[in-house]
């Protein structure tokens, strides 16, 4: 695991005092009163939420918080019942999910969405933005997009090479294992030259053995000038390669800071735990677990 360096990661992403809704100093995203409710259940309801800019900010909370639902609606999969949002200056309220990835913000899904019948390559190709042979007259022409789309293809064995799956590149998607699918999302989305990255739960179903492989290549995607937003569970993993942290339960936004201070908060530990619960947090296997008293 890298070394822990939160304190200096962290530094100069805020303005003021740490709370919930924080202004940032240079914020990609900014949202406001964004809520999303399915019959009498009201999924997100965040008054103010500001995501910073080159930097890695891990969003989590209990199952049931808001998390993805909230990626979805920022992400434009969904459609929130108020509230406005912008990405890198630009608002995105009512812009559907395919012209917010043209636009530099691109996702990955806790459950893989890649094309099982394509070759990884295939799959990789169908990343790249603007491609000329996508109309239907032009892709009559070979000649009119066969350069740019060996272009294309260079670039995706490059991406492949990096995250060291060139050698499946002729395989179908639906013969690699979970995590190869997870780093295959991930190369994939770097396909269109993104500006944000977001991941829901990366690390869902990974074998241990890629877990490191997977961390790197987030820790990556920031050296290289990226955004990354991600949903995890994994408290080792947020603590280690996090700069910020947002807290989520019940749909609301109850914590942010960075890693160390955000562990220690009590809105956390409620979250999690629920103060009815006479409980500690514990890291169990890295993980949060409730770790309960015995009765006496």
């Amino acid at each position: 695991m890298p070394a822990d360096t939160n304190t200096t990661r962290s530094t100069g992403l805020h303005v003021g005092e740490i709370r919930p809704g924080v202004p940032k100093v240079d914020p990609i995203i900014v949202a406001d009163n964004i809520t999303r409710s399915f019959g009498g259940l009201k999924a997100v309801d965040v008054e103010h939420l500001e995501i910073p800019r080159n930097a890695i900010t891990a969003l989590i909370g209990p199952n049931g918080a808001g998390k993805t639902t909230l990626f979805n609606l920022l992400t434009g999969f969904d459609k929130p019942d108020t509230g406005s949002w912008s990405f890198d200056g630009k608002a995105l309220a009512g812009v559907p999910a395919f012209k917010t990835s043209r636009m530099g913000q691109v996702r990955t899904f806790q459950l893989t969405k890649a094309l099982a019948m394509l070759t990884v390559l295939e799959n990789m190709k169908l990343g790249a933005k603007g491609q000329a042979g996508e109309n239907f007259w032009v892709s009559l022409l070979p000649w009119l997009w066969r350069k740019q789309d060996d272009e294309i293809e260079q670039k995706a064995l490059k991406l492949l090479e990096r995250f060291k799956l060139d050698a499946k590149q002729d395989d179908f998607a639906a013969e690699l294992s979970g995590g190869q699918r997870k780093l295959l999302e991930m190369a994939r989305a770097l396909m269109s030259d993104p500006t944000l990255v977001m991941l829901d739960e990366p690390m869902a179903g990974v074998n241990p053995a890629l877990t490191q492989s997977l961390l790197d290549h987030i820790l990556g995607l920031k050296a290289e000038g990226m955004t990354v937003l991600f949903v995890e569970h994994d408290m080792h993993m947020v603590r280690h390669i996090s700069d910020w942290v947002i807290v989520m339960a019940e749909g609301r936004v109850v914590a942010e800071g960075p890693p160390d201070v955000v562990m220690k908060n009590p809105a956390v530990i409620d979250a999690y735990l629920g103060s009815h619960l006479d409980s500690d947090i514990g890291v169990v296997t890295g993980r949060v677990g409730v770790v309960k008293e015995k009765k006496k």
